[in-house]
Order: structure tokens, then sequence, then C-alpha cells
């Protein structure tokens, strides 16, 4: 079993949510057909810690993804930011044509304060498409193993992210060491340009379950394209079954 991902890469204009929807839109539509197009963290408004008005345009986005998901029998995900209840949750949509599941950011980066405005989400969430399991989770997170440890029940993970420029090669030993650990592939899209405080370089990439790379790295807007190969995947772990000598653990809510 074969499903293609697109990973869109783009050069998100901060809060400009029409021209960022139209630019996506335009960028899917231009790529090739693909089973699931996964788009970077906040894709339409970019990265920041204020969510009231990144919050306001939460209808319009999930619409386009839907939208496009419909018109072209594929899924699209990414992150976007919602409130609910007076409180604002970093939120990882995954849309297909018939339904539309959500994960919430688990580990909201303190260091740049957006644990002062956010609340951050408490449950792992894996959606299962085209066959194949999917892990959700959102740029800091990728820092946190034990969050993200396969148990056994995922095929693939998906990090959607806004990662700075200056931590571009953290970013990519940490995509790398996941699918290593976990024997899994691993897809890591990351938006490219500037907001008012940082520079993102990109380097959207996906690895597979032995740690090599699948696609070429970029610094500028593009679309990339892998394959998950989920036989060759499950071959793999019969071959080398890593799984069966891993420590037990449970995670404790904080």
């Amino acid at each position: 079993m074969f499903a293609k991902v697109a990973l869109i890469q783009s050069d998100i204009r901060w809060k400009s949510v029409d021209y960022n929807l139209q630019t996506i839109e335009q960028m899917i539509a231009a790529a090739p057909q693909s089973d699931l197009y996964v788009l970077p963290e906040t894709f339409a408004t970019g990265f920041g810690t204020e969510p009231s008005e990144a919050a306001k345009a939460e209808q319009q986005i999930v619409e386009m993804m839907s939208r496009v998901a419909k018109k072209s029998n594929c899924a699209v995900c990414g992150s976007l930011i919602v409130e609910r209840d007076g409180r604002y949750r970093n939120r990882f949509m995954f849309v297909t044509p018939e339904s539309a599941d959500h994960y919430d950011k688990r580990h909201l980066f303190s260091i740049g304060g957006e644990g002062e405005m956010y609340v951050a989400g408490t449950e792992r969430r894996i959606v299962e498409w085209r066959g194949i399991k999917w892990l959700l989770a959102t740029c800091y997170d990728l820092r946190f193993p034990v969050w993200l440890r396969n148990r056994g029940d995922y095929d693939a993970m998906i990090c959607v992210a806004s990662w700075p420029a200056a931590r571009a090669e953290v970013w990519t030993t940490l995509l790398r060491a996941r699918a290593i650990e976990n024997v899994a592939y691993v897809v890591g899209v990351n938006r490219v340009g500037d907001d008012p405080t940082t520079h993102y370089a990109g380097e959207s990439v996906a690895f597979n379950y032995r740690g090599e790379a699948l696609t070429q790295t970029s610094n500028s807007e593009c679309v990339l394209t892998a394959e998950i190969d989920l036989a060759a995947l499950q071959a793999f772990r019969r071959k080398f079954p890593v799984e069966r000598d891993a420590d037990d653990f449970e995670l404790v809510k904080r």
C-alpha cells in the first residue's frame, strides 16, 4: 500500500489570511496529485503569541481545507488557532473529504511566551487515512521523544512547524532521530520567509524508517513530494523488530 504526500513549504505573509489561503490553494493545484497535502504550523496567519485575532479566521481556514479535500479527493492538514470558551489552542487539523480530526499542540514554547496565551493539549492523536496511521505533532513537540514514542500504533509521523532558521540543523536532526527510533516515516513541514521577529529557512523533509531522506530540502517556497510504502515498512519491522526490546512507560500529566 502506498500513499503520496505533498509537503507545502509556503512563505507565510504576516496576518494576511486571504493572501495565504489563496497562495496555498494555488500551490496545491499546481502540485502533483497526492493523497495528503501537509501545510506548516499556523499556515494562514503566521505564528505569534497573541491569539485573539488569528482565531477569528478559523471558519475561513477550515472551509478552504475542506473545499480542497473534496475537490481533489485528498486529505489536507496543518495548524491554526482556535478559541473555545475564551481559551485558545494551537490546533492541528486533519481534513478529509468526509471528516475533520484534530490534535491540540501539547508542548507550548514557553521560552517564547506561547504557554502564557494558549492552552496545551492533553491527548495524542493518530488518524488513519488511505490505510496508513498518522501521528500528529506540532513544532516544539518534536523535542519530546517520550510523547512521540511509537507504541506500535502508527506508521508515519507528521510534524508541522514554524521553526526558526537559527535552529535549522536541530530541526532536521530531530526529525531523522524520531524516524529511526520509532521505525516510522516522518514528514516535517516548515515555513519559509520572515515575520516581525524571526527568519524561517524551510528545510521541510520526509525521512523513511531508516532515517534516509526521501526529499531534497529547500530554503524557498516550494512543494516537495514523498511516497509512503506501507509494505516496505512492515517488512523492515518484521526483519528488525526493535520494539520488542523497548522499555515500558506511562505518561503522567503535569
